[in-house]
């Protein structure tokens, strides 16, 4: 496997990573064999560090850093929440033009435990196709921009299907409905959640990087292929 790189320099590399792979070794899947840091070490020939979390179903962009130092440089940032994340779905129905979820989130390793999270979203189109699915005559969807306000894990799947609008092809938080009815019309088996943008100091820029995922890809196919514009 070759993961696209989008973005190097003397302190990080940010890739495009595919669905379905894991960032690195986790009991979450003991019998995985790949993993996007020691493919990407193989690749570049160096020692790299994850920065942040990417869930395992989610495609996009995920920065590694070079070195320890523009590792912490970069993990406070993460930390103090100044970083900007913005990620693209598509989820079930018609959702409002805009908001903004502010729902605590219990612990899935603990669930006596919650923390606050919010998420603002933004609907960028949404399209009705005619066909059944389950009890409805047409399917709805939306094509939203994701805007994580805090960094819970399973954040925008959990607050999206709060709100009743789940992400397609979510098979722990989405509606199986849903999902079944992509895999029978478009062979969808994946998440429709996309890590599109990152903004985030750098030890040695004057400004910002502002990372931006390639959108030659199979999620914007996707996109194309259920006529949200």
């Amino acid at each position: 496997m070759h993961l696209p790189i989008i973005y190097q320099d003397e302190d990080y590399v940010a890739i495009d990573k595919p669905p379905g792979l894991l960032v690195h070794r986790t009991q979450l899947d003991a019998y995985a064999t790949q993993f996007a840091l020691q493919i990407l070490r193989d690749q570049i020939g160096q020692e790299v560090f994850p920065c942040h979390r990417l869930d395992r179903p989610t495609s996009g962009i995920l920065l590694f850093a070079l070195n320890q130092d523009a590792l912490r440089f970069a993990q406070n940032q993460f930390v103090e929440k100044t970083t900007h994340k913005e990620y693209h779905a598509v989820v079930r129905g018609w959702t409002p033009a805009s908001g903004e979820i502010d729902y605590d989130l219990r612990s899935e390793d603990n669930p006596t435990k919650s923390k606050s999270a919010q998420t603002r979203y933004t609907r960028v189109s949404r399209c009705q196709l005619e066909l059944p699915v389950g009890r409805y005559p047409t399917a709805r969807f939306s094509l939203l921009k994701l805007i994580p306000l805090t960094g819970r894990k399973h954040q925008l799947r959990r607050h999206m299907a709060h709100i009743r609008h789940p992400i397609l092809g979510d098979t722990c938080h989405g509606d199986s409905t849903q999902n079944r009815f992509l895999r029978e019309h478009f062979g969808v088996q994946r998440l429709l959640l996309r890590a599109t943008r990152l903004e985030i100091e750098a030890p040695n820029h004057a400004t910002r990087l502002q990372l931006e995922a390639p959108r030659a890809c199979e999620f914007n196919q996707l996109i194309a292929a259920l006529k949200l514009p």
